[in-house]
């Protein structure tokens, strides 16, 4: 069975696990300096802050760009549950702006068409590594007194151009658009530790404070003490001695983690190229396909910088005949996995129940998702898999060439 993701695991990756195994810290030790200082060089920013998931790194970044109840904060319907839930945890209202119809990414038209006077905050999700318009977002937000904050949990060593500079090349969670990004290391994304995320701003302040929540709100900097002596007189706060400065939470990733996200690293550029060959394939195979609709780019700069996450297509199912439980099943049946990804997050019913959302919000999104199916892209698939898939997918309306089965 192929799934829709998979991690790709080899024998350097195995040792760098080993060696962490060997050493003399499983956590909190030497390793997440390494990582969050390799990771923010690959992106382009100045600080990273390693954390246990992208989840984590969501809800830290709420909290240090200071997201309080009565705050509003928008992003796409088309995305995980964390996107919108971070903003939930710190009792802001998570609220929604449809989504662009090609590159299925927040539409900064419906977005300042939905501006209310307490948006305080914009996240703007990479779906399935594409950029979303981070520019005309950030104009957009800026220019009312917000920011945005960057969900490039598809994205790991993805980039992008402007509209008005085609020649420049702008990484994801290194550009002067987005205040904050954070990204997912999930087994099913672009590289992994397991489980894991990562949150990386230009703002030294914010990421001091990320790092101070991510752990209990500790910290054992003498420097940064209070003058409050409420733990013990001055004179016997000796090396052993931390203060609980803030209400923070257990958000730590491991060394054994950091490990194998610095060994998944150098391999990055190749999972990314991989990616490419495989789309182009699914992309050659499918075009003739009339039922059947492959991705495309907002931007078609971007070809050669979108890191592909995913490989959703959108089916006619009525044109085919087919229900999409049909097809789920049918592909299923031939070994090959699919996902739909996603419900748009204010169709679920805690989101209905909270805030009287209802059908119809974002037409877009709905659209899309009733078509929406996504298909296997990971690095490791062969070609023998690739063709499986296209042979599968071709089948479901009896379109495979004459003598083929």
């Amino acid at each position: 069975m192929l799934p829709y993701g998979r991690q790709s695991i080899s024998e350097d990756d195995i040792v760098a696990v080993v060696d962490a195994l060997r050493s003399d810290f499983l956590t909190q030790g030497p390793l997440i300096e390494a990582f969050e200082s390799r990771f923010a060089e690959t992106v382009g920013a100045k600080y990273a802050v390693a954390v246990n998931s992208a989840t984590a790194a969501l809800h830290l970044a709420m909290r240090v760009a200071g997201i309080v109840p009565g705050d509003r904060v928008v992003t796409s319907p088309i995305t995980f549950l964390a996107s919108a839930n971070a903003a939930a945890y710190v009792g802001a209202t998570p609220d929604f702006a449809d989504i662009n119809p090609v590159s299925y990414t927040l539409d900064p038209v419906a977005l300042e068409k939905s501006w209310a006077a307490n948006t305080r905050a914009v996240v703007a999700v990479d779906y399935a590594g594409q950029a979303c318009d981070l520019p005309e977002i950030a104009r957009i937000a800026r220019n009312r007194g917000a920011i945005v904050i960057g969900d490039a949990c598809h994205g790991v060593g993805g980039a992008f151009h402007p509209y008005n500079e085609p020649d420049k090349t702008w990484k994801l969670g290194g550009n002067p658009w987005a205040d904050i990004t954070t990204f997912s290391f999930h087994p099913v994304k672009t590289m992994t530790t397991g489980e894991g995320g990562m949150l990386v701003t230009d703002n030294r302040e914010w990421a001091d404070q990320a790092r101070i929540l991510r752990s209990h709100g500790i910290v054992r900097d003498p420097s940064q003490f209070s003058p409050i002596e409420a733990c013990a007189p001055l004179a016997e706060k000796g090396t052993w001695f931390y203060e609980m400065q803030e209400l923070g939470y257990n958000y730590r990733l491991t060394d054994l983690q950091c490990a194998l996200g610095l060994s998944q690293l150098k391999r990055l550029g190749s999972f990314i190229a991989r990616r490419h060959e495989i789309v182009a394939t699914y992309n050659q195979a499918f075009a003739g396909l009339n039922w059947l609709k492959t991705p495309a780019l907002r931007n078609p700069a971007d070809a050669s910088t979108t890191s592909w996450h995913l490989y959703t297509v959108q089916i006619d199912f009525d044109a085919l005949g087919k229900s999409r439980t049909d097809v789920m099943t049918q592909l299923r049946q031939a070994g090959v996995g699919s996902q739909v990804l996603y419900i748009p997050v204010y169709l679920q019913p805690w989101y209905r129940k909270t805030y009287g959302y209802a059908a119809g919000k974002c037409p877009v999104a709905e659209a899309f998702y009733t078509r929406a199916l996504s298909l296997p892209l990971f690095p490791s698939m062969t070609e023998a898999d690739v063709q499986r898939v296209i042979h599968a997918v071709k089948k479901l309306a009896g379109q495979l060439p004459k003598g083929a089965q």
